[in-house]
Parts: C-alpha cells; structure tokens; sequence
C-alpha cells in the first residue's frame, strides 16, 4: 500500500483502531486519532508519536454531529487534508428485545450508526476537495447476518452496511474519486465483549469468555486486512473465516439464514438465547 499521507481514525484507543493507528504510523502517515476514552488514547497517541509522526488526538463522542464537525475542522488545521477517514468507533450489546434497556439501545444506535454517519458526512468533504481519497466504515459480521440477542447491534451494523453501500453507489453515480469500504470483522481479540451494554440478566463474563475462545484474528492482523482491502478498493472487506461463513450462509440461505443460525447459535446453550 502507497503512503497514506493523512488519517483519520475514531474509536483508536483499543482494539482494532488502536492496531490501525500503530500500523499506518509505522507506514508513515501522520494521524488524527480520537476515542471517547481519553487516558487510553493518549498511550495510543504516545506510541504512534515515538515512530516520528504527527498525531492529533482529540477526545470524542461520535455521537455528538457538533463534536464531530468540530474534529474535522481541528484535523485540517493542525494536519491538513485526509486521505483515509477510518469510522471505526463502535459498542456492543448483549440482551434480548424485552430485557434490554431502551437507553442501552439507543447508545448503540447513537455511537454505531449515527457515529459512522456522522463521521461520514464531516470528513467526505475534506477527501473531495483535496482530490479523493478513501473512506473506511466498521460494520461487523452482525451486519451480514442477524443472530438472538443482537437486536440493537444488528439494527445498527446492518444500518452502517446500507449506508455505506448506498455511499459508494453515490460517490459513483457523480463521479467523486473517493473509494468507499466497509468491513465486517468477526471474532477479533478486542476488548469490545469486556465494554459492552447487557441486559440485567445476560451472563457478561461467560460471554466473553466464549468471544476470547473463539477469536482467532488478532487486530493487528485485522488492521492490515482492512488497510489492503481499502487500497484495492474493496467495497465489502470480511476479516475472519466466521465472516466469510456467515456472509456465505446468508448468500445461499436468503431469508431462511435466520432458522438455520437460530438452531446452530452458541447462545442457544450458552447463554439461554432461547427465551424464557
């Protein structure tokens, strides 16, 4: 991949945003790194900033469109023009439609959906007037396929899916050279399990005691999937051999994907998915 002369990344302070920023900083990009966890960025920062780059580091609720647009005004004055826009900030949830809280889903809602639009359109501008670029959003192999006790998640990953693809056939139709992506990661070795919304009866630690086992991708590799899948252009980016199953079981299944995933669904014996 050519140097990234510029990049954005929300959500940077763990997990696959904290593997993309140290990535693209040993790559030579200078960066705008933002995250709503503010001790945790600042490590992230520090560490990028050691290789010899610039790092611009804001705290950040993606949720908040005034926040956003104002990170974006920040990140061309202290940096210039981006290149890269990667919306990777995100939460989880866990619960079913009757036991989750309605402030826990609107949260997701806020961050995983609106956090992505948001981020979109303050930073779609800068890529078309500096000449193109490329942008990146974090949608999640519950984008592909739905699965008990995702609700909320699904609603907002599968909202990021369509409203990425939409943007791509978009920026097509007129002719703007800014590439659009978007990645659906499965298992990653994230903390996200350890920072998610459950509902008061959802059993968190054997959960993600169930995620550490099955999470084969680590985000260091996760982040260099992405980065080569955005230089090619990739529309949809799948990270994990779950991604790509479950992306095939959704394919050929059509609509009938739900019965097979709901039978098969670890939840279905671990975490009780099957109602009371």
């Amino acid at each position: 991949m050519a140097r990234t002369r510029i990049a954005v990344i929300t959500g940077a302070a763990s997990g696959i945003g904290r593997a993309l920023a140290i990535e693209l900083a040993r790559r030579g990009a200078d960066l705008a790194l933002s995250d709503i966890d503010g001790p945790g960025l600042e490590l992230v920062a520090e560490t990028c900033r050691a290789v010899g780059v610039r790092v611009h580091d804001e705290v950040l609720d993606v949720s908040d469109r005034a926040q956003v647009v104002a990170h974006a005004a920040a990140v061309t004055e202290h940096l210039g023009a981006p290149a890269l826009v990667i919306a990777n900030a995100g939460i989880a949830a866990s619960g079913t439609v009757l036991d989750q809280a309605p402030e826990d889903v609107r949260r997701v809602i806020e961050v995983d959906l609106f956090g992505v639009i948001h981020t979109c359109q303050a930073f779609l501008p800068l890529l078309r007037d500096g000449g193109g670029g490329r942008l990146v959003t974090v949608s999640s192999v519950f984008g592909l396929v739905a699965a008990p006790k995702q609700s909320a998640y699904n609603a907002a990953k599968f909202g990021v899916r369509g409203y990425t693809e939409s943007l791509r056939q978009e920026l097509g139709l007129a002719g703007i050279p800014v590439t659009v992506s978007c990645v659906h990661p499965g298992a990653v070795r994230t903390a996200i399990a350890r920072s998610a919304l459950y509902a008061p009866d959802e059993d968190g630690e054997t959960l993600m005691r169930f995620l550490d086992r099955m999470a084969w991708t680590s985000p260091t590799r996760a982040a260099r999937i992405i980065l080569r899948g955005a230089a090619g252009d990739r529309a949809r980016i799948l990270i994990g051999t779950d991604a790509r199953l479950m992306e095939l079981t959704a394919r050929i299944g059509g609509a009938a994907y739900t019965d097979l995933v709901s039978r098969s669904w670890p939840g279905r014996w671990i975490f009780g998915a099957t109602g009371r």
